[in-house]
C-alpha cells in the first residue's frame, strides 16, 4: 500500500511525496491506522525503522482535521512529544515541520541550553504540537508559560533512554497534568520489565506493535573488529581516514575528554574533524551537526550523546574507537549507518583490556563479530604511516570483510 492510498490529508500527502516517502515502513504500516483511530499504542522498534514518521503523519492529519472544523484557526497545544535529549527534540520537530509544512499547524521544539525568550514568545502566539525535553518543559510549566490542560495526544519517544536518564518521575508527573481522556503513544527501542511496568501504567488497552527481528542490528551493516592496543588506536583511525578520504565517518569514544584528545591527534596529522559531547554549548552542538550533515567535514568524533535516535544521513562508517561500557549501546551506535536501504560498515577497535566488553556485545547481539586480522607487518606499517608512504592493505581488508558478510544469491545446494 502506498501513502497516496491512505485516507490522510492531501497537504500531508504532498509533503510526503516531496520527501520521497512512497510506501510505509513496517512500523508505519502497523502504527498509523491505530493512531488515526485514537487508540493507545505500545510500539517496540529498533532505530532506523521510521518510527518518528509513524506517529507524526497521523497526528498531523488528525490535528489538521480538528483545526479545519473550527470556524477560526486557533493554535492550541494538543500534542506533546516527550524526548530524552535536545538533539532528538530538534530532529523530531524538524520531521513534524517537513511533513506538516503545507498545513497551518504550529510546531515547536522546546529544549534547554538556549535562551528561553524566543520559545516563550512562540508559546504565547500559540503552538499545536510541542516536542520537549523534560527539564525545559517543567521550567516553563512552573513559570506558567506552558499549559498542558488541552493536550489530547501524549507521545513518549525513546522511552527506554528516558528511563536510563532518570526521567521516570517526570513522565508520571506529566501524565497527571493532562486531561483524563487522552491518547498515549509509547515508543521504545528495547523492552524489559522496567519498560513494561512504565508502559502499562501509561497506556490504556494498547495496541502492541513489535518490530524487533532476532538480530537487533540492521542486516545492512557489516561488522568487523580489529585488535589494537589502546595507545595505537589513533594511528589506525588516521590510516582509515586517509585510505577512505571521501567517506563520512562517525567515531564513538567513551568520554568527552577522550573526544577532545582524539580530535587533537587527528589535527596533528592534518585531518579535519568535528567534536561533539555533552560538555559543549547547545549552539556549538547544533553547528557541529549542521557541518557534519552537510558534508563540510567528513569525520565527527562523539560520545554516546549521538548514539540514540539521531538521524545522520549517509554515514558510511561507524568506528567504535572505544567499545561501549553497555553492550546495548553498540546497537545504537552502529545504527547510525546502514539506515533504510543503504549499506554501512561498523569497525571496532578492541584493546586487550576491552575484550570483556567485546564478549558482552557479542552475547547481546547473538553472534560473533568477525575479526579483521592484522598481521605484525601491517600493524607496524600502520604505526609508521605517513602521506608519503600510502598502503592499501587496510582498504583490501575492509573490502574483503564486506564481501564475506554479503549473503550469497541463489539457492543453496543440498
Amino acid at each position: 500500500m502506498k501513502f497516496e492510498q491512505y485516507n490522510i490529508s492531501p497537504d500531508i500527502k504532498e509533503s510526503l511525496a516531496e520527501l520521497g516517502f512512497k510506501r510505509p515502513t513496517d512500523i508505519q504500516f502497523k502504527a498509523i491506522p491505530s493512531i488515526l483511530k485514537g487508540e493507545d499504542v505500545l510500539a517496540i522498534a529498533q532505530t532506523g525503522t521510521g518510527k518518528t514518521a509513524a506517529f507524526a503523519i497521523p497526528i498531523l492529519h488528525v490535528l489538521q482535521q480538528q483545526q479545519e472544523r473550527r470556524h477560526k484557526p486557533k493554535h492550541l497545544l494538543q500534542c506533546l512529544v516527550m524526548v530524552p535529549t535536545r538533539e532528538l527534540a530538534i530532529q523530531i520537530a524538524g520531521v513534524f515541520s517537513e511533513i506538516g509544512k503545507y498545513t497551518d499547524l504550529s510546531i515547536l521544539g522546546l529544549y534547554g541550553g538556549v535562551e528561553q525568550d524566543d520559545q516563550v514568545k512562540q508559546l504565547r502566539k500559540g503552538v499545536d504540537i510541542l516536542i520537549a525535553t523534560p527539564g525545559r518543559m517543567f521550567d516553563l510549566i512552573h513559570q506558567q508559560h506552558l499549559d498542558l490542560s488541552f493536550v489530547r495526544v501524549l507521545v513518549l519517544d525513546e522511552a527506554d533512554h528516558m528511563l536510563d536518564l532518570g526521567f521516570n518521575k517526570d513522565i508520571v508527573d506529566v501524565k497527571k497534568k493532562l486531561p483524563r481522556k487522552h491518547q498515549t503513544l509509547f515508543f521504545s527501542a528495547t523492552i524489559d520489565k522496567k519498560i513494561k511496568d512504565l508502559a502499562y501504567a501509561m497506556v490504556y488497552n494498547p495496541i502492541r506493535i513489535q518490530i524487533s527481528p532476532q538480530d537487533p542490528v540492521s542486516k545492512n551493516i557489516s561488522h568487523a573488529v580489529a585488535f589494537v592496543e589502546m595507545d595505537d588506536k589513533r594511528f589506525f583511525l588516521e590510516r582509515l581516514v586517509k585510505e577512505f578520504p571521501d567517506t563520512r565517518i562517525l567515531v564513538f569514544v567513551r568520554t568527552k575528554v577522550r573526544a577532545e584528545r582524539v580530535q587533537a591527534a587527528m589535527k596533528r596529522v592534518g585531518i579535519d574533524s568535528l567534536c561533539m559531547h555533552g560538555g559543549k554549548e547547545q549552539q556549538d552542538r547544533l553547528d557541529v551537526m549542521d557541518q557534519f550533515r552537510s558534508g563540510q567535514v567528513k569525520m565527527l568524533i562523539t560520545t554516546d550523546v549521538n548514539a540514540r535516535g539521531i538521524d545522520i544521513p549517509d554515514v558510511d562508517y561507524v568506528v567504535n574507537y572505544d567499545l561501549p561500557d553497555v553492550a546495548e549501546n553498540y546497537v545504537h551506535r552502529v545504527g547510525r549507518t546502514g539506515r533504510g536501504v543503504k549499506k554501512g560498515q561498523a569497525v571496532s577497535f578492541c584493546s586487550q583490556e576491552e575484550k570483556p566488553l567485546l564478549e558482552a556485545i557479542q552475547k547481546y547481539i547473538g553472534k560473533e563479530i568477525r575479526e579483521m586480522a592484522i598481521d605484525k607487518q601491517s600493524y607496524r606499517e600502520t604505526l609508521a604511516l605517513s602521506e608519503e608512504t600510502p598502503n592499501d592493505n587496510w582498504r583490501l581488508l575492509l573490502e574483503q570483510e564486506m564481501k564475506k558478510q554479503e549473503k550469497p544469491k541463489g539457492k543453496k545446494k543440498k
